[in-house]
């Protein structure tokens, strides 16, 4: 049986490997490998340590473990960071690993995540993704709307982002009940 925690300083390690891995694997074929290849398990152990230790921006972040409570994915957010579009909350990152993909706990873990950012009090939600990622169709099944497109850069290269958004957390909170 899954089951969705807040996530631990402890976790930083197991967070940083799964950041690494379905980074590179759902990005491989939508950044060049030059752009991917300056994240380091090592900078992004101190990142998660980082973010763990003392959350900024009023920063949540939850794992999602399998049957051997061994950690498989993790989402994290807060405030939204651009202060453009009239949202108050944010979805930084939600990655799991490739063969827990499609099964329903990418679902289960956003839906422990937004009821989180409720309680906390946020009212909307935005994420960013990049705009050729195939993944990003699992927001829209959740309701979200595209809102804007911005270039980003990756290490060296430019990529396109679309921002996806709830204007009421409420409305995405629907979909798991």
């Amino acid at each position: 049986m899954t089951h969705v925690r807040v996530a631990r300083f402890e976790d930083a390690k197991d967070i940083a490997n799964i950041h690494i891995q379905s980074w590179k694997s759902t990005y491989r074929d939508l950044i060049d490998e030059r752009d991917m290849s300056n994240i380091t398990l090592e900078n992004r152990v101190v990142l998660w340590e980082t973010i763990l230790r003392a959350p900024v921006n009023g920063q949540i972040a939850y794992v999602i473990e399998n049957d051997q409570q061994e950690v498989i994915g993790f989402v994290s957010g807060g405030k939204e960071r651009t202060k453009n579009y009239g949202y108050d909350g944010e979805i930084y990152a939600i990655y799991l690993l490739d063969e827990y993909q499609r099964k329903g706990y990418g679902r289960k873990m956003i839906a422990a995540f937004v009821a989180a950012m409720k309680e906390e009090g946020y009212q909307s939600l935005l994420v960013w993704v990049l705009t050729r990622n195939p993944s990003s169709n699992f927001y829209r099944v959740l309701g979200a709307q595209p809102v804007e497109a911005e270039e980003v850069t990756i290490g060296q290269g430019t990529y396109e982002e679309t921002a996806y958004g709830w204007e009421h957390i409420d409305s995405l909170l629907q979909h798991f009940s």
